[in-house]
Order: structure tokens, then C-alpha cells, then sequence
């Protein structure tokens, strides 16, 4: 059993009352000359009452001695019917800190343990996945992975029923070249590794760094 062998079979209509994780929202505005227009969008009911954000993303940083990697995952999305390559991520819970949550979502989903860094860096301001469509959002929070430490020598996941994940990690350097490798072989890259790696990328090509 692999992460390849998933597959989307059928898809059909999702009336709004049956729907968990999303519903449909018709937005009714003014642009800035005062006309009234609308706007079709996605809402996330599940986001915490205390809560500004949904989840988060994970940018683990394994420690080691060649350089540093990156921690990704593959998981096969079904509504674009592609494996994805991601970085650890999940939504926050009740009562939790963004920090808290990525290190406990670390933890569940590769089964590494981490700490989030420090010196106004551990967590990225709040980001809008896709505010055209949905008003999704999270931070992204940085953290580093001791491998030396015991608990890290071999990882285990602690996944639930319906989750099937790869991990794997990639030299942080080489991290543009390889999306790039993992689309031609028909993966699809999720925005905030893209980003990441395009980050790096325009750092190297414009010596910003």
C-alpha cells in the first residue's frame, strides 16, 4: 500500500447542510466607487471561537550534519486527484496556541519532534490561502529538529484511520530543483512549498542574502 494508490472514483453535488468541513456564502459588498455587488466564496466553519487562524504549516528543519533538510510529506488530495507534496500542517484545536499546535501536529503526522524557533521568527504573520475563493487561513511556524536527540532517531507517526502519509526531506538548497522534479512526475505542489522554494530561489539568483 502506497500513497500512489489512491484515486478519485466519482464525484456528485454536496448540499450545504450536509457538508463538515465547508459551506458557501453569497458576500454582499460595495467597491470603492459605492456600488453594491456580490461575491460567491467558501467559509470554514471549524476555526476555534479563540482562534485567529484555522491551522497552521510546519516548515521543519531537520538539523543535520551535511546541511539542512526540510520536511515534506506526500498525500493524495482528492479534489485535484494528485499526490500532493506539502509540508506538515492541521488545524488548530480549542484553547491552542498556534505554537502548540504545529508542534503537536509534527509530532501526529512524522512522528519527529521539534521546537519552534525564537527571536520573532517561530511564527509567520496570518496567512490568506486563496482570499479570492475562501477565507481559509493560518501561520506558518518554523521549526527545528534536534536529530541528534533520541526521539528522533526513529520516527513514528501517529496517524489516524483516514490518513496516508509519506514523509521525506530534501536538502533545503535543493528544494526549487526538486518541486521541480516532483511535478514532472506528475505531483502536485502545494502553494506553501512553492513558495518556500521560490524564496530560496530568488535569494540565490538576486544575492539578497
Amino acid at each position: 500500500m502506497a500513497t500512489a494508490d489512491a484515486k478519485v472514483v466519482s464525484t456528485e453535488p454536496l448540499e450545504i447542510k450536509d457538508a463538515k468541513w465547508t459551506t458557501l456564502v453569497l458576500i454582499n459588498y460595495t467597491d470603492p466607487l459605492g456600488r453594491k455587488r456580490t461575491w460567491e466564496a467558501a467559509q470554514r466553519p471549524t476555526r476555534p471561537a479563540n482562534s485567529a487562524v484555522d491551522g497552521v504549516g510546519i516548515v521543519a528543519i531537520l538539523e543535520k550534519p551535511d546541511g539542512p533538510e526540510i520536511l515534506l510529506q506526500k498525500q493524495f488530495r482528492p479534489p485535484v486527484n494528485k499526490i500532493c507534496i506539502e509540508v506538515p500542517a492541521g488545524l488548530v484545536d480549542e484553547g491552542e496556541s498556534a505554537e502548540q499546535s504545529a508542534v503537536r501536529e509534527l509530532k501526529e503526522e512524522t512522528g519527529y519532534v521539534g521546537e519552534v524557533l525564537s527571536e520573532g521568527f517561530g511564527i509567520s504573520p496570518v496567512m490568506f490561502n486563496d482570499p479570492g475563493f475562501c477565507n481559509t487561513n493560518l501561520n506558518m511556524v518554523h521549526v527545528s529538529v534536534d536529530m541528534s536527540k533520541p526521539e528522533n532517531q526513529n520516527p513514528q507517526a501517529e496517524l489516524e484511520e483516514n490518513e496516508f502519509i509519506e514523509c521525506f526531506s530534501v536538502p533545503l538548497k535543493d528544494l526549487y530543483s526538486e518541486c521541480r522534479r516532483l511535478e514532472k512526475e506528475g505531483c502536485a505542489i502545494d502553494a506553501r512549498v512553492g513558495t518556500l522554494a521560490e524564496g530560496i530561489e530568488l535569494a540565490r539568483r538576486w544575492k539578497v542574502l
